[in-house]
């Protein structure tokens, strides 16, 4: 139901843009957010929007360095990372819904020299 791509190989620095497509629930409707798991740790919150994409949340670490966004006509979920750092090196997963209803497969982000 929700299917990550854009992941990849980065240096620190860089950017890189992950995408997610939505389909089999009313992703117009829909709170969505990424999370993240780096190896060996917990999954971690990483940014947050509302159905109408008027409200945007950032965990501290990644304000003012990545930006989420959606498409509601195109069921899509983006989130643009600038000035990416090794510490950001993980499985980014886009996930729906109010109860964390709806999880996609994740997309490797992998930030090195």
């Amino acid at each position: 139901q929700l299917q990550a791509s854009g992941g990849g190989l980065v240096q620190p620095g860089g950017s890189l843009r992950v995408s997610c497509a939505a389909s089999g629930f009313t992703f117009s409707r829909s709170y969505m957010r990424w999370v993240r798991q780096a190896p060996g740790k917990e999954f971690e919150w990483v940014s947050g929007i509302n159905a109408g994409a008027g409200s945007t949340y950032y965990e501290d670490s990644v304000k003012g360095r990545f930006t989420i966004s959606r498409d509601n006509a195109k069921n899509a979920l983006y989130l643009q990372m600038n000035s990416l750092k090794p510490e950001d090196t993980a499985l980014y997963y886009c996930v729906g819904g109010d109860y964390y209803d709806y999880w996609g497969q994740g997309t490797q982000v992998t930030v090195s020299s």
